[in-house]
């Protein structure tokens, strides 16, 4: 769907019937609702905070909807004391955690061991590191890793090495930017159409969002109500 359908489809919205009350909403408004509308989608989708309650990967429409904006990395890592730590931060455009795939090397085996990684809390990695069932382990081939401080720790214990590892996350979808309008963002004009990158379906739904926000923005309850109502409705 283009930038210019967008923009009739949540004019047409807030409008009366037969009426322009609405049309002097500035086209930076709409990128900015229909940005913060994306963004807000996306959380509620992979944490469940949908009407239907369907986290990520927890229907076929969770998992066809959001896999636009699942991908996968290579990580550098450097050795530390008990863990291997990111060397970069996480990515810029990192919205949420998936996984971590690492393979380890240990003296008994030639080959590089594909490991189980879970993530857990900073705060237990002490009673991780000690308790039997949970701890590192080469022989099981399953270990830990933590967020902290913008970046990932999996942890070893010591015991292994690790080869490479690869982070699967969420990114932020693209925001969208509406030829020679000024991005909200940056305050600049922007030079070209970006346009929204999820299917037209999903788009319908981020339209009503969009709408809601400015309804409410402009303290018009009913074009609030409805767009909100509309938009988990279709979900």
């Amino acid at each position: 769907m283009n930038n210019n359908t967008i923009q009739i489809k949540i004019k047409e919205r807030l409008n009366k019937l037969a009426s322009n009350d609405y049309d002097n909403i500035e086209c930076w408004q709409i990128v900015e609702a229909f940005n913060k509308a994306q963004i807000e989608w996306v959380r509620r989708q992979i944490r469940g905070g949908n009407v239907y309650r369907d986290g990520d990967e927890q229907s076929s429409r969770r998992i066809d909807d959001l896999q636009k904006i699942l991908i996968y990395t290579d990580i550098p890592i450097s050795k530390k004391d008990l863990f291997y730590e990111m060397t970069n931060e996480l990515p810029d455009n990192y919205l949420e955690f998936k996984r971590i795939d690492v393979k380890a090397i240990a003296d008994c085996c030639e080959d590089p061991r594909l490991m189980s990684v879970y993530l857990a809390e900073e705060d237990n990695r002490t009673v991780l590191l000690r308790d039997e069932m949970k701890k590192p382990s080469f022989e099981w081939a399953e270990t830990f890793t933590t967020l902290i401080d913008n970046k990932a720790r999996i942890y070893t214990n010591n015991e292994f090495e690790l080869s490479n590892a690869q982070l699967t996350y969420y990114r932020f979808p693209v925001y969208i930017q509406i030829q020679n309008c000024s991005d909200p963002y940056t305050g600049q004009i922007s030079s070209a159409n970006v346009e929204c990158e999820f299917k037209d379906d999903i788009i319908e739904v981020m339209i009503d969002e969009a709408v809601a926000i400015i309804a409410g923005d402009i303290e018009s309850g009913n074009q609030a109500n409805r767009g909100s109502d509309s938009a988990e409705r279709n979900n």
